[in-house]
């Protein structure tokens, strides 16, 4: 599905895409999940360089920032249950707090890519792939992580919440955490991830692959909006094009993830099209 443009105003729909790519990975979701309207935001900040090598600007009014804060105060009515179940484990009345505990603990035990791959890994087995028509009988529902644990599925966006909550709780700074939904130019769908800093790069956790990619190694995704402590904000600004051996920024090589050792560059020709 495309995106269309009405004047002052965009509108994208978010699929998640069925394929998924890594060994013995839990897939992706099928099925449209949301519509998003909003006004056209105001020119990117200068030099905030955000997950896929872009800038962004910030969305103030729009119903994707609406189910945000909706899901945030989920996501905050989840945390008081699992901070119970922290303090007395034997007491704890949620098996699903009790589950995630057991991921954020894990986590918590290990620092760095392992703990993002703990984290990646738990929550794609602990959670089918399934669209919320099939769960809710809606087009689009944002589920907290608990919630979503508790029906043992849900969409690409179920995903993305629960780890990027696990991953909070895991000790992993708000400041390095995205919730990022973008186009993959391959199935022509959008689809939402998790991406982490380490150490100024970003790692992408995605329900499709049980590998941790690094974002500029991704071909196939063109993100469209970011979440994080900013809020939600739209991609703006140049794409980082992919330069190969040959010096061809417009022909990457073939695979989804292609070797993180070559060179970038800015690519006008790649930014207007997009």
């Amino acid at each position: 599905m495309s995106a269309f443009r009405i004047p002052g105003m965009f509108a994208v729909a978010v699929l998640c895409a069925t394929t998924f790519t890594a060994q013995n990975a839990a897939p992706a979701l099928a099925g449209p999940t949301m519509s998003i309207d909003a006004p056209i935001p105001p020119t990117p900040r200068a030099g905030l360089v955000e997950p896929f090598g872009r800038l962004t600007a910030p969305i103030f009014e729009s119903p994707l920032t609406a189910k945000w804060l909706e899901v945030e105060r989920s996501i905050e009515a989840d945390l008081e249950i699992i901070a119970n179940c922290r303090r007395d484990r034997s007491n704890c009345t949620s098996p699903q707090a009790g589950q995630f505990l057991d991921i954020i603990e894990e986590a918590r035990e290990h620092s760095g890519l392992a703990r993002f791959g703990i984290v990646n890994r738990a929550i794609n087995l602990a959670i089918r792939p399934q669209s919320d028509w099939a769960l809710h009988g809606v087009e689009d529902r944002w589920s907290s992580p608990l919630a979503t644990l508790a029906a043992g599925a849900g969409d690409c966006e179920d995903y993305a919440i629960a780890k990027f909550v696990a991953l909070r709780e895991a000790g992993v700074a708000a400041s390095d955490l995205r919730l990022v939904i973008v186009r993959d130019a391959q199935t022509v769908e959008d689809h939402a991830v998790v991406a982490a800093r380490l150490d100024g790069r970003w790692r992408v956790l995605d329900n499709r692959n049980m590998a941790l990619a690094e974002d500029i190694a991704i071909y196939r995704y063109r993100p469209m909006f970011v979440i994080g402590t900013g809020g939600v904000e739209r991609s703006e600004g140049p794409v980082l094009a992919r330069v190969t051996p040959a010096g061809d920024g417009h022909n990457p090589p073939p695979d989804d993830v292609a070797p993180a050792a070559l060179d970038y560059a800015i690519d006008a020709t790649m930014a207007s099209a997009l």
